[in-house]
């Protein structure tokens, strides 16, 4: 059953359940049901889209720096505002920044194990990654689970916290679907590094594999995916609230899954490469991220149809 159909079966009046209780039996969380949109201006959240549209386009760029370009762009705004909608955001330059405060006491950060690794079938690395989701008048937090060799989303929550409650979920759904990775990757993230998400992968016996500080390059690949989500989707239609960014994030995942043919794999997608137990080499052109993609012509039927629906 699928998780809209879940909700539809919540009652608020319920004489018997309370909301928690209904969110657990029918293994949902609070946070998306309720998707509450955050307490920011308008001003304040047209300013976070236009950020996220920046980020995209120059994954570089810290708080200093964007100001700048906002100030090229007529809109001045001090660095202090910037930088905290950009932590809110859960923005972060791609170069290695100072070390300035020491990780959570009680949090272990595991080391990077993919530095020169020859990633060449699935489920030999998955990664992990949150990316933010501007809606009409507030935003969500969206994490996905991806099988790095072919690309292939395993598993994906939306949540309007950060959390790592909505990450776990979508990781033990991604475990029960598809058996185990060998290494899980993910960054630094105080949802990553949690006791509940690191035990989960400790549980399943897969070994843990951490991002450096900072560098979201070394994800490569689910970055990407956040880039061609967001041109070919999000940015295309005005997202009213989380239920229709949940629609509309589901359907055009289903569609980069099942229909968006891949060169890297000679014209298969995801899913039919992720079925391929045939070798593969996946690092193919690691610099090559566009700086401005556009959503490709041939598709722009398929995504007319996902936002008219």
């Amino acid at each position: 059953m699928s998780r809209g159909k879940r909700k539809a079966m919540i009652s608020r009046d319920h004489p018997d359940l309370s909301l928690s209780r209904q969110c657990q039996v029918l293994s949902i969380s609070r946070s998306s049901f309720y998707y509450e949109l955050k307490g920011e201006s308008p001003e304040n959240l047209s300013l976070m889209r236009r950020i996220d549209e920046l980020f995209l386009k120059y994954p570089f760029y810290g708080s200093r720096q964007m100001v700048r370009q906002l100030r090229r762009e007529n809109i001045h705004v001090g660095r202090h505002r910037v930088r905290r909608l950009m932590r809110l955001m859960g923005l972060q330059a791609i170069y290695q920044a100072p070390r300035t405060s020491d990780p959570h006491p009680e949090h272990r950060i595991y080391p990077y194990l993919l530095r020169n690794m020859k990633i060449t079938r699935p489920n030999h690395v998955w990664c992990a990654d949150i990316t933010y989701i501007p809606v009409q008048c507030g935003f969500l937090y969206l994490v996905a689970i991806m099988d790095w060799a072919t690309r292939h989303v395993l598993a994906w929550r939306l949540s309007n916290t950060m959390d790592a409650c909505f990450c776990v979920e979508a990781l033990r759904e991604a475990l029960s679907r598809y058996g185990k990775p060998d290494i899980f990757n993910t960054d630094q993230g105080s949802q990553f590094t949690s006791y509940d998400f690191t035990g989960v992968l400790k549980n399943a016996e897969t070994t843990i594999s951490m991002d450096g500080r900072g560098r979201c390059m070394d994800n490569i690949f689910i970055e990407r995916l956040w880039r061609s989500l967001k041109y070919e989707a999000i940015y295309l239609h005005e997202l009213t609230d989380g239920f229709v960014a949940e629609r509309v994030i589901g359907e055009w995942i289903d569609f980069y899954n099942t229909e968006r043919p891949h060169s890297s794999f000679g014209g298969r997608t995801p899913a039919e490469a992720y079925g391929d137990v045939r070798p593969m080499d996946m690092m193919d052109k690691p610099d090559g991220l566009p700086t401005s993609p556009q959503a490709p012509q041939q598709h722009q039927d398929v995504i007319n149809r996902i936002l008219a629906a």
